[in-house]
């Protein structure tokens, strides 16, 4: 590539090097480069806008493919997502995530696979692999230590080098290794350095680990520009605006950053555009994949959801036999909750909630009642797109206007949704002239009452009714990050008096701050329609449970409860939940329980309940995966990937708040399911736990050289999978150890009565530990334990 370096000029190599907007990177016509485009990729290809017009197939959140334990199945939806990357314009996809859940309050942890190094890389490589075989870059995430949100921005973390080692940067450099063509560099620092400035970007990913492929920023997480570059970040995102561009050009001339430099940088944004085909005259690395039927799509995800859900326990109410009636009950069943908040959502396709999936697949044979249960969220949803109309057009959804100082309309558009994002464009208006932003629409009560109607967002709101004021207010921000104002904002909200039917029109403005230039605005047009009280709801719920022949009670977490831009505060189930649950389980002893939520929740009722299915964020087949591994129709294929606790009190690794602008890793090595076997402390349910519809005997173990045989035999009644976990120990060691940690994992299916054996590879790395001098072993004998998951391990074996 340096020949085509050497044919721009210092102004155009350093054009290169910052984002020409929020998704994309700049031509230059004179070398043959067209246009890069990247997105959000972890559970479904956003594209370039952030707009339920251009919807995405959304598969299960990457915590439910952690669960999986597949390399396989994640390969093949890695492959999918290049086909829809491909569909939708899109070169590069800004996935893997590959931070662990250190702490189970992380905000983020539905976006990462698991609590365990090993497993994460693993994953992480298959992911990239099937998004790399159909010709689409990915882009590993977040480098290094990115493992919690709070001050996310600006917290130093402080670990020790041995866990930075074999922990945290342990998935980054399978991954690199597996050929990754990008690298996000953290908003965080570690050691002092911001990671954008960081030395480990050169002498460990470039120097030590050998990467070729591009060093972007996450987005606005470039602060300088002398340091940033000599530190060998090759890209700052998003743009036109940046540290760098004329400023950087200055600190070339003046000496403070090296040409040279400059132009590797440009030779890595030439290979990633060679690789992904947007270089004239040279071929892509792999040839590009077409777009994937919808079918095949639907399919996959469906396949993808259900082996991700883990069936935690059952005293034989699972599979469900033959039934007259079936409560559906929760406010998990009737609304779809698919995926977490942040960057990682996308508008999908569909989606199938549990009440539709149950009711699709027991047809008119089975009586199903529902019930919400209870009001978890005291937030209002956005208006329901069959209650809006466009006062334009007539058509379902609403008109958006941008508007100038003079109340001139700029732009203008036709959404089919109450929940906007803006960000890079106001439908092609000049942001430095857009003074508001106005929703109009017709809404029609469904039912007659007293209606609650309002906004959400950042910044001052006004709400008419039938051109009548019934809300002029400011909403403050929920907290200092940008994402948490997209994702979890205010609400301001009006009641309004309808008849059942009665259609009015309402319009809601927004002023955008006085000397606003970038085209940024997040705002919701919300609603609620009258409603029994939650006591009365949760009552009638309970009515319904008691008459059923069966019950599914849905509960968990949505968008707004898990999110990029902030953590959690606790680990209980929002609202009433809990009590939903303990009254349900005491009308009817048939009560399967339904867990939706991204990461671990206490549910301190678990003793009681008959049977408790994990689903995670199951994408958008949810309701259809979910109905077929409740009718037994597909096993619940999961194993947990992370240790899930019975109460706050026990977490080892608990809290993400830093003190005095740091975070220390205190527990070193011991993160997940070794701190928990250091502390002594009983989870509800270890790591590697999970049931399935069928029983496995673990029969025999053979090591060898790289490598261990393990034979297992299906002594059940129906085929299965089974997850062989392998982990290792060390009795007597001069090195702290944890008391046991994964070295190697296979899946296996088998046939009732079949005698399966598998190879599960050992790496060497999983012996070896990280001293001043290096990587080293320490000599003499480990023990092996192999079985279904860290603490039911039937077979032992030293190598």
């Amino acid at each position: 590539m340096s020949d085509l370096v050497g044919k721009l000029s210092l102004e155009q190599k350093v054009r290169l090097l910052t984002g020409e907007d929020f998704w994309s990177l700049y031509a230059e016509p004179a070398i043959g480069l067209r246009k890069i485009v990247v997105s959000d990729g972890p559970a479904g290809v956003r594209g370039n806008n952030w707009d339920e017009r251009d919807r995405s197939a959304n598969i299960p959140s990457p915590t439910a493919l952690g669960a999986s334990w597949d390399r396989e199945l994640v390969l093949r939806l890695g492959r999918l997502l290049a086909a829809e990357a491909r569909r939708k314009n899109v070169d590069v996809l800004l996935a893997p995530t590959v931070n662990l859940h250190r702490s189970p309050l992380g905000g983020r942890h539905f976006e990462a696979y698991s609590e365990d190094p090993l497993l994460s890389a693993e994953l992480g490589a298959a992911y990239v692999r099937g998004v790399q075989a159909g010709g689409v870059g990915a882009t590993v995430k977040h480098f290094v230590a990115n493992d919690s949100e709070t001050d996310r921005m600006s917290v130093d973390v402080t670990v020790d080098d041995r866990a930075l080692r074999e922990v945290y940067l342990a998935p980054f450099e399978r991954i690199v290794a597996e050929g990754v063509w990008a690298v996000m560099a953290a908003y965080n620092a570690v050691a002092g350095f911001t990671m954008t400035e960081s030395p480990l970007l050169r002498s460990v990913l470039q120097e030590e680990w050998g990467f070729d492929g591009v060093v972007m920023s996450d987005w606005f997480a470039t602060r300088s520009t002398a340091a940033a570059a000599n530190a060998a970040l090759d890209l700052a995102m998003p743009g036109p605006d940046s540290p760098w561009g004329a400023a950087l050009v200055a600190a070339v001339r003046a000496g403070e950053v090296s040409e040279a430099l400059i132009d590797d940088k440009v030779e890595r944004l030439l290979l990633l555009a060679s690789r992904v085909g947007a270089l004239d005259g040279v071929a892509p690395a792999v040839p590009v994949v077409d777009p994937a039927p919808e079918a095949e799509i639907a399919a996959l995800s469906r396949e993808a959801a259900a082996r991700g859900m883990v069936l935690v326990s059952n005293n034989g109410v699972l599979p469900l036999g033959p039934l007259r009636t079936l409560a559906v009950l929760g406010p998990n069943a009737l609304n779809a909750r698919t995926m977490g908040g942040g960057s990682a959502s996308v508008s999908p396709t569909y989606t199938v909630t549990p009440l539709a999936g149950l009711s699709s697949a027991l047809g008119d044979s089975v009586e199903i009642v529902s019930a919400e249960g209870c009001f978890p969220s005291e937030k209002l949803d956005p208006v329901p797109l069959e209650q809006i109309a466009d006062p334009v057009d007539g058509t379902p959804g609403l008109r958006v206007r941008f508007l100038s100082a003079t109340g001139a309309v700029l732009a203008e558009e036709h959404r089919e949704s109450g929940r906007l994002t803006y960000l890079g464009s106001f439908a092609g208006a000049d942001a430095s002239q857009v003074t508001s932003i106005e929703l109009v629409a017709r809404f029609t009560a469904p039912v007659a009452g007293e209606h609650l109607l309002g906004a959400a967002g950042v910044g001052p709101f006004r709400l008419t009714v039938d051109g009548h004021d019934v809300l002029d207010q400011v909403i403050d921000p929920p907290g200092p990050d940008l994402v948490e104002a997209m994702m979890n904002p205010g609400q301001a909200v009006s009641t309004v008096r309808l008849a059942a039917g009665q259609t009015a029109e309402i319009t809601l403005t927004h002023l955008l701050p006085p000397g606003n230039t970038f085209p940024a605005a997040m705002l919701r047009l919300v609603c609620a329609a009258p409603r029994r009280s939650e006591a009365d709801e949760i009552a009638h719920a309970v009515s319904l449970a008691a008459s059923a022949d069966a019950v599914v009670v849905a509960v968990g977490t949505n968008e707004e409860v898990e999110s990029e831009g902030y953590d959690r505060a606790s680990l209980g189930l929002p609202g009433r939940q809990d009590e939903l649950v303990r009254r349900v389980l005491a009308a009817n002893p048939r009560t399967v329980v339904v867990v939706n939520s991204g990461a671990p929740v206490v549910l301190p009722w678990a003793s009681s309940a008959p049977a408790i299915l994990l689903t995670w964020f199951p994408g958008m087949e949810a309701g259809h995966a979910l109905a077929d591994v409740l009718l037994g129709t597909a096993e619940p294929g999961g194993r947990l990937p992370t240790t899930w606790p019975a109460a706050e009190a026990d977490v080892p690794v608990f809290s993400t708040q830093p003190v005095a602008g740091g975070l220390t890793y205190a527990e070193s090595i011991h993160v997940g399911h070794r701190g928990w076997l250091r502390s002594g402390a009983e989870p509800a349910w270890w790591f590697g736990h999970g049931l399935g519809y069928t029983t496995w005997e673990y029969v025999s173990i053979a090591a060898a050289d790289g490598s261990v045989d393990v034979t297992v035999r299906n002594t059940g009644e129906r085929p299965g999978r089974e997850v062989v976990q392998v982990y290792a120990s060390r009795g007597e060691s001069a090195v702290d150890r944890p008391a046991r940690w994964l070295v190697g994992f296979a899946v296996v299916a088998g046939q009732p009565g079949e005698t399966v054996t598998t190879r599960v590879a050992l790496p060497a790395r999983a012996f070896e530990h990280w001293t001043a001098g290096g990587w080293t072993r320490e000599p003499g004998e480990f023990t092996l334990h192999a079985g279904r998951s860290v603490t039911d391990t039937p077979l032992t074996a030293t190598i």
